[in-house]
């Protein structure tokens, strides 16, 4: 299943993304009420959070309005094009990232492959969604680098898990653009600062169901700046695959449902083209994150006006 957050009317709503158009749930239940006893979540939070039981739940109800739908012109069926997107995730307790996690990312920064995945955070302050302008912090930077991330979305609270049964406590997976102003990154041996600023996590456009993803280990992933291929890679690089990523975090902290992991970008950012060569984004720039069975992720740069 394809979860998307839209705004309307200065309110997030729950969308499910089908072959005959996304179905907005609230305005569905208006048209069709739901069967006698059936809770059908109406944000995305609420879909998480209620585990496999809100998601067969949320089907059924999908599968109950298409049918009702059938024939007629259905004014819960909208264009996905019309939406004015949000993240795909909204309020996450936790936004945890890994650093260097790619091998071929390691060796173009000249970095030495880690012994133990290296975590960073970022904050809720960076959220953005597909089709949104980022600024670009222009006063304090001039270094802003592209990152194309596949998301683990934690489904089931999770403490000391093993890696063999790491993955049944994920609920999904979507696209991050984890912008980067390396400038401010390696600044000092923290690198919050670069990973910080506003509009830094563009997420989405979807959240996909785990059951629809697969091996989340196997997937092609792509960054295209202004139609060109800077990024192309699979999962398959990761140094530290995904059920190993949610076993060893969770052995330190405990993860929550709505949790998010940015895994880490594979090889072709541009710190790791040589100094001369380095063209970091600049206002007007388009980058395009895709990765397989998630959809695409689009933004504009946008000069931040001071």
């Amino acid at each position: 299943m394809k979860l998307l957050t839209f705004i309307e009317n200065g309110q997030q709503k729950l969308g499910v993304k089908t072959e005959q158009g996304v179905v907005h749930i609230s305005a569905a239940l208006q048209a069709v009420p739901a069967a006698a006893g059936q809770a059908v979540p109406q944000n995305v939070h609420s879909v998480i959070n209620g585990g496999a039981a809100s998601v067969a739940a949320l089907q059924a109800y999908v599968d109950q309005a298409l049918s009702a739908a059938a024939g007629v012109a259905a004014g819960y069926i909208v264009n996905e094009s019309d939406l004015n997107l949000g993240p795909c995730v909204t309020h996450p307790n936790k936004i945890i990232c890994v650093g260097l996690n790619y091998r071929k990312h390691a060796e173009e920064t000249n970095a030495p492959i880690p012994q133990y995945p290296i975590l960073f955070n970022k904050f809720n302050n960076t959220l953005t969604n597909h089709g949104a302008d980022v600024p670009l912090p222009v006063k304090v930077t001039d270094q802003v680098d592209y990152e194309a991330e596949l998301v683990i979305v934690i489904g089931k609270e999770t403490k000391y898990v093993s890696k063999e049964n790491a993955l049944d406590h994920v609920f999904g997976y979507c696209n991050v653009n984890d912008l980067s102003a390396r400038d401010l990154q390696m600044r000092t041996h923290q690198w919050l600062l670069g990973k910080s600023c506003d509009g830094f996590s563009p997420l989405g456009p979807y959240l996909v169901t785990a059951d629809e993803v697969g091996n989340p280990n196997d997937l092609s992933i792509r960054c295209i700046v202004n139609g060109e291929v800077r990024q192309n890679s699979n999962t398959s690089d990761m140094i530290f695959h995904c059920d190993e990523i949610v076993s060893y975090i969770s052995q330190h902290m405990t993860l929550v449902p709505g949790d998010i992991i940015l895994t880490g970008t594979p090889e072709g950012v541009v710190l790791g083209l040589p100094e001369d060569k380095r063209v970091y984004l600049k206002d007007g720039d388009v980058v395009t994150i895709e990765i397989e069975k998630l959809g695409s992720l689009t933004n504009k740069m946008v000069a931040e006006r001071v």
